[in-house]
């Protein structure tokens, strides 16, 4: 299984930081941000990794981790020329992965405590579709919300920060794919800010009942403000393999 990280993006909420650097590469504790999802792709056994990021930030990702050779995996960037979405800088690795090869999408600002290696081996073992990270939140109307079918361990549907949620979680910036995933971003439609959203793509798989999930049970943030990113930083400060 190959890795991708999705590392582009603006940084608006974290501005003025991200007026001098892309937000992944920011410190928290004592290494940049995104060091934190090397290092757990690596210790679950994932050591082939594609990371994704904008033309400006691509030299200062390779001075940062190089080829990968000295953090125990290898790295390949690919550029995304221009902001157009989660699900089209995730296209981007598509040259890069086998036919029917599974593989796990990482948002670099999503930092995390558990291992990613249960999870790993479970959408191995899972026959076809896609699987997402889902974390109990205090306040989800933050974030994509699942309405989910206990039963079968299937998402139902994937709302983007409703009024009203469907349930006290939140769909994580981490997911597993089959390689249809491809076939399903070229069926969807840019939203009304111009981009091609990852929650169609999730939305795609849970309609035709294919979208597994797992519950994560240690802390996580997405850290992209300045309260997220300083309390990360607290929790992670040392901990680095």
């Amino acid at each position: 299984m190959k890795a991708v990280i999705l590392a582009g993006g603006t940084g608006t909420r974290l501005k003025p930081l991200t007026y001098w650097t892309n937000k992944h590469l920011l410190p928290v504790g004592s290494y940049p941000m995104i060091c934190y999802g090397v290092t757990k792709l690596r210790d679950a056994g994932i050591r082939d990794i594609i990371i994704v990021t904008n033309r400006a930030a691509l030299g200062s990702f390779a001075e940062v981790l190089g080829s990968g050779r000295d953090w125990g995996v290898s790295i390949m960037y690919r550029v995304q020329e221009e902001a157009g979405g989660i699900a089209q800088a995730l296209e981007l690795a598509r040259p890069i992965l086998s036919p029917k090869e599974k593989f796990v999408v990482l948002l670099g600002d999503n930092l995390f405590e558990e291992s990613l290696r249960p999870s790993y081996e479970q959408f191995m073992n899972q026959p076809e579709g896609a699987m997402v990270l889902l974390k109990k939140v205090e306040d989800p109307r933050r974030y994509g919300v699942p309405k989910l079918d206990a039963t079968s361990g299937r998402i139902i549907l994937i709302e983007e920060k409703p009024e009203r949620p469907l349930s006290d979680y939140c769909v994580t910036g981490i997911y597993f794919y089959d390689t249809e995933v491809f076939d399903l971003i070229g069926g969807i439609k840019p939203s009304r800010r111009g981009e091609l959203e990852i929650t169609d793509v999730n939305n795609a798989y849970a309609q035709s009942g294919r979208l597994a999930y797992l519950e994560m049970t240690g802390w996580w943030t997405d850290a992209g403000t300045f309260e997220s990113l300083e309390a990360a930083g607290r929790k992670l400060n040392g901990t680095i393999a």
